[in-house]
């Protein structure tokens, strides 16, 4: 089923289009004086006057729903689907009409009604299309209909070969053309009404425009096959959005806009960058070189006679721009040695060729080091790494497949040319990141000295965790010195004194969260804004990835920091759960089931946590409050919070295990979270309606694999300590399964051979 929301300012025209075809039957009415024996001009008439008492643009709802081709539901059962996606749209309370047309191949029904309300308030329209996706999927299921596509559309227009239309059909006419110069005006920043009538060409929309008093009239006709011609139909009848005035308006912020001269001179700059790589180009070729080097989408234009005689671009932006506009110099014609050869050949000497080698193998070293598991640092890797598998790297990147397509050189040539430009790659990039390392390392010592200055954790524990901090920041200490984790070769002074190891000592942490923590730690310690540290919404897990670091630290800097990542938080997990929320009432429902709870304190709204080691909450944004607060049953819905969170409690899945496992599960994580649910029994804390969406999706096949898995008793254990999905659920991207059963020990992370000495002996 798909799900179409229109906004009108007026109801006519509108009500004159649901009842204007023959082949329609009306369902029935609700929220009218009598839903049996209404009629339409009454009908007519309460919307009308209900619309009257608000000025928005958005007074009146046109609605349609639509059935696959193929599925049918008898009149009874479609006006109870109409119903049903009325309540959950918020229309429950409001007069509306149901009307089924059947003058498709598809059952479909258009529902009218208005978003003002008997006292004179609209109905909140926030998320609408995203609360529409989500009553969508629940009425399929329900209604026992095919899922809609699930997959966003690209931005590409309809297609439409050649539109078919009864002579009669003037209200279908003006509804294609709405919908095709609609899309056409969201796509591109048109100019001119002569660059709007050539995007309108291919889908057999003409334009007419008229001149008087200054002011500029348009129309729209379409030609159909077999000669039919519609008649041309005034812009403002078409859509009051689409008069000649107001797409005059348009044209002219378009073209005035500070956007424009931005957009050119980038254009400019691609394209002088692609002509001196190339010695000669085949016009054919320029739209191929352009989308594969620098993603430009380009036509080329011919004359009658089939020779090359410019190009437009269509760009990102949405302008669409000739050659000549871009620049006076960047056309065909005016670069006759370059196009008019008739053959591509690249230019060997270039120095833009040598800038692209040299960015293929910065790119490949970096993608072998994402491939190695980062067990030593990057500039380590650079050091060590031999040409062979670098080069073996590049010629799986778009980028040297492009060159190599272009080239036209032998193996051996190539060869030499890589050659030349390796070490100068290598050194580069090498004294690069070394620097970068001791910047980093210095970084890392001065954020400890901090800690320590800055009474960062509670004064009976300060010196015991100093081991868990240094550990939690991917370094070591000993002799006086702090090193990375990974490598010896750069260290830096650092005065600790003797540090005790603890007596068991199980630790491995992904960079990522090495890196998160560290972020978080310098904002805390520096007084850095929010806006400053920027903390993903998985540092709400950094106490479960440093368990002791967190329950140390004092309690000022510990309330800030759960500040931060439930704000950060609140916003991932809003964007998570929009496509399955229906209504204000899902929203905290599904807040709740996560272990959060909302409260009400002086008329603004705040959201808290089960997780949090002490009672702390952020306000919610005004936008979201409003949301809220347009459901009658808000006071209702907020007391009923607490049987949901007791039963988190009673469960034992108030701890932020259960709130890692969910969110594996929402990340699509679900071999990770399988391990998690078989064999450590952690129950994850996600909305039942997300987790059964999540099963379907392919977590229940990841939950039967991993229970029929074979495992050692030593890789059990391993796994119920959770190391697996904590460690490397943010790690490298290409590692590999077998690997979790290693306990993640190897010469830099065996403590074994300290042999319980502090680490000030360790070297």
């Amino acid at each position: 089923m798909i799900a179409k929301v229109l906004y009108r300012k007026s109801v006519q025209g509108v009500l004159k289009y649901v009842l204007g075809k023959e082949e329609s039957t009306v369902l029935g009415f609700q929220n009218t004086y009598s839903d049996t024996n209404t009629d339409m001009k009454f009908f007519g008439r309460v919307l009308y006057h209900l619309g009257n008492r608000h000025d928005s643009e958005k007074r009146y709802a046109h609605i349609s729903l639509n059935l696959p081709r193929g599925e049918h539901l008898n009149d009874r059962e479609f006006f109870e689907l109409s119903k049903s996606y009325m309540q959950h749209m918020g229309y429950g309370e409001q007069p509306y009409v149901v009307i089924r047309h059947h003058d498709t191949k598809h059952e479909h029904v258009h529902i009218v009604s208005s978003t003002i309300k008997e006292d004179c308030l609209q109905i909140n329209l926030s998320n609408d299309i995203l609360r529409s996706i989500a009553t969508q999927k629940y009425l399929e299921k329900e209604f026992g209909l095919s899922p809609s596509p699930g997959t966003k559309q690209t931005m590409e227009l309809p297609k439409y070969e050649m539109p078919e239309f009864r002579n009669r059909d003037i209200n279908g006419v003006r509804f294609y053309m709405q919908d095709i110069v609609n899309n056409t005006l969201q796509k591109y920043k048109v100019r001119s009404f002569d660059e709007l009538a050539g995007h309108l060409k291919s889908h057999h929309i003409e334009i007419k425009t008229t001149e008087r008093n200054g002011r500029i009239g348009v129309s729209y006709g379409v030609a159909v096959k077999d000669g039919y011609k519609s008649r041309f139909i005034n812009g403002y009848t078409v859509h009051p959005q689409l008069s000649g005035p107001k797409l005059q308006k348009a044209f002219e912020r378009n073209q005035s806009s500070k956007l424009l001269p931005m957009v050119k001179k980038r254009l400019e700059k691609q394209l002088q960058t692609t002509y001196g790589l190339f010695r000669t180009i085949n016009p054919e070729h320029l739209p191929d070189i352009l989308k594969s080097y620098q993603n430009l989408i380009c036509k080329v234009d011919y004359d009658e006679e089939e020779k090359a005689m410019d190009f437009t671009i269509y760009d990102k932006s949405g302008y669409v721009l000739k050659a000549e506009e871009i620049a006076s110099t960047i056309g065909i014609h005016k670069n006759p040695e370059l196009f008019n050869t008739g053959y591509t050949q690249m230019y060997t000497e270039s120095n833009q060729l040598k800038l692209e080698l040299q960015k293929c193998i910065k790119e490949a070293y970096i993608e072998t080091y994402r491939n190695s598991r980062r067990k030593i640092i990057f500039s380590e890797h650079i050091y060590s790494m031999p040409i062979k598998p670098i080069v073996t790297e590049m010629t799986k990147s778009e980028r040297f497949l492009f060159l190599k397509k272009y080239l036209h050189t032998d193996n051996r040539e190539l060869g030499k040319l890589i050659q030349e430009q390796f070490n100068i790659v290598k050194d580069k990039l090498y004294i690069t990141e070394s620097v970068k390392a001791e910047r980093q390392l210095k970084g890392k010592a001065e954020l400890i000295r901090q800690a320590s200055e800055k009474r960062l954790f509670d004064a009976p524990r300060q010196r015991g965790i100093l081991f868990e901090l240094v550990r939690s920041l991917g370094t070591d200490y000993g002799r006086g010195m702090l090193r990375f984790s990974n490598s010896h070769r750069y260290q830096v002074k650092l005065n600790l004194g003797q540090i005790k190891l603890p007596k068991q000592i199980d630790f491995y942490a992904s960079p990522f969260f090495i890196k998160e923590n560290e972020k978080i730690l310098d904002g805390l310690l520096n007084d850095k804004t929010e806006k400053e540290i920027r903390p993903s919404p998985t540092a709400i897990f950094l106490p479960l990835m440093f368990p002791n670091l967190y329950t140390a630290m004092a309690q000022g800097y510990r309330q800030r920091f759960e500040r931060l990542c439930l704000k950060s938080y609140h916003k991932y997990a809003e964007r998570k759960q929009v496509s399955f929320e229906k209504s204000p009432k899902d929203y905290i429902k599904f807040f709740n089931e996560k272990g959060f709870k909302f409260e009400k304190r002086e008329g603004k709204l705040f959201i808290g946590s089960i997780y949090s080691k002490y009672p702390v909450s952020v306000s919610i944004s005004q936008k979201t409050q409003t949301y809220l607060e347009s459901s009658p049953d808000l006071n209702r819905v907020l007391g009923e919070q607490t049987k949901t969170l007791g039963n988190i409690e009673t469960s034992g899945r108030d701890n932020l295990k259960s709130l890692w496992a969910g969110h594996l599960v929402e990340t699509g994580q679900y071999r990770k979270a399988a391990y998690l649910f078989v064999l450590d029994g952690v129950r994850p804390n996600v909305p039942l309606r997300q987790l059964e969406h999540h099963m379907q999706n392919g977590l229940k096949e990841s939950l039967v694999a991993v229970s029929q898995k074979q495992v050692s008793r030593k890789q059990a254990r391993l796994l119920r300590k959770g190391v697996y999905a904590l460690g490397n659920m943010l790690g490298s991207n290409s590692f590999v399964e077998e690997e979790m059963f290693n306990g993640f020990k190897d010469e830099l992370t065996d403590y074994s051979k300290y042999k319980g000495k502090g680490m000030g002996h360790a070297w």
